[in-house]
């Protein structure tokens, strides 16, 4: 089995799936925009700095699932696909996903973004392996919390390897032969641990990494 793993967010997305969320959110009247606004900022900037917990990152964005069942957020989920998410998709990262399809390699979408919001564009890019940040529920209502094992720097890593496993594939050769897409140092675990490692527009610290080591740098058409 050959992977082509694609990270989601500034990767195949132009822009951030939990912030353009929030901003959907606020959109709606969902959200309270004075009070929220301000704190999904610094959220952002700290993510971009890379200085931000996993847990109080991912909790962060699943919090605003709270007090509804996923069933309940389907609707909104599919608004936001087709308003929000489905536009910022450039042409460009549709046909990096069709060569490898063309190729015959199996496709992973793997994002640190919760399941309830992806699951939506991995089937719209016609991913049916999703690896996300699984959200916890209880009585079949988000909670606000997350569960397991973040989807997230070391977590995506990790929980790759588990799924390698459940899916009964030795993980190391998987992995020494799979392919990962990334835009950021966020996921340098990952990048690090694969055959073949592609920084798509980068972040600094991305950049400088793969530069120094040789790594191959693309830049989509957005």
């Amino acid at each position: 089995m050959s992977l082509a793993l694609f990270d989601l967010d500034h990767t195949l997305l132009s822009g951030d799936s939990d912030v353009l969320w929030c901003e959907f959110l606020m959109s709606e009247g969902v959200l309270d925009r004075a009070a929220f606004q301000p704190r999904n900022d610094e959220m952002a900037r700290r993510y971009g700095e890379g200085t931000v917990n996993a847990q109080d990152f991912c909790e962060f964005y699943v919090s605003t699932l709270a007090g509804r069942s996923p069933d309940e957020w389907r609707p909104w989920c599919e608004r936001f696909l087709m308003n929000v998410i489905g536009p910022r998709v450039p042409a460009s990262a549709i046909e990096l996903v069709e060569s490898h399809r063309a190729r015959g390699d199996r496709l992973v979408l793997t994002t640190a973004t919760n399941r309830v919001l992806t699951e939506l564009t991995a089937a719209r890019l016609g991913m049916s392996d999703l690896l996300a940040t699984e959200v916890e529920l209880v009585d079949g209502r988000c909670t606000g919390r997350t569960r397991d094992v973040l989807n997230m720097r070391e977590g995506k890593l990790a929980r790759l390897r588990s799924w390698l496993a459940e899916q009964g594939v030795d993980p190391e050769p998987a992995l020494a032969s799979a392919t990962f897409y990334s835009d950021s140092s966020n996921d340098l675990p990952l990048l690090q641990a694969v055959g073949h490692p592609v920084a798509v527009d980068p972040d600094a610290g991305l950049r400088r990494h793969a530069q120094s080591h040789g790594w191959r740098v693309l830049e989509l058409a957005r």
